[in-house]
């Protein structure tokens, strides 16, 4: 469960389809080391420690060819503020919702510029 009854299924974190550890980030946006921990410190990202090595990984879906997607931001602040762990923000990020205005998860809306309703959702989701 996540905050307020809200169920979140770990098992969406399976529908991620691709995730970056610190040192894919650095090569990909030919960033410094820290500039990429202040995204993740600044919370423009999050990101859950994964694989044999327990390596810290952000869904490359929350980014784009700049960097971290702006829009995401607000929403991570809005669930987090409701009392969902970083992995259960990913996971509903991910979830599917036949009800958006977009096939696919609030991750697939957010991304096709739909963030006021996502952040609604989550508003309601996370209170």
């Amino acid at each position: 469960m996540g905050a307020r009854g809200t169920l979140v299924r770990v098992s969406d974190l399976d529908r991620v389809s691709a995730w970056l550890t610190l040192p894919d980030l650095v090569e990909r946006y030919g960033e410094r080391l820290s500039t990429v921990r202040r995204w993740l410190d600044d919370r423009e990202l999050i990101g859950i420690r994964r694989g044999e090595h327990k390596a810290l990984a952000v869904p490359a879906e929350f980014l784009d060819e700049t960097g971290p997607l702006p829009a995401l931001r607000g929403t991570f602040t809005v669930l987090a503020d409701g009392g969902m762990s970083d992995e259960e923000i990913i996971a509903w990020l991910f979830a599917a919702d036949p009800t958006l205005p977009v096939d696919g998860a609030p991750i697939d809306a957010i991304r096709a510029g739909h963030k006021t309703e996502v952040r609604r959702r989550a508003m309601e989701a996370a209170f």
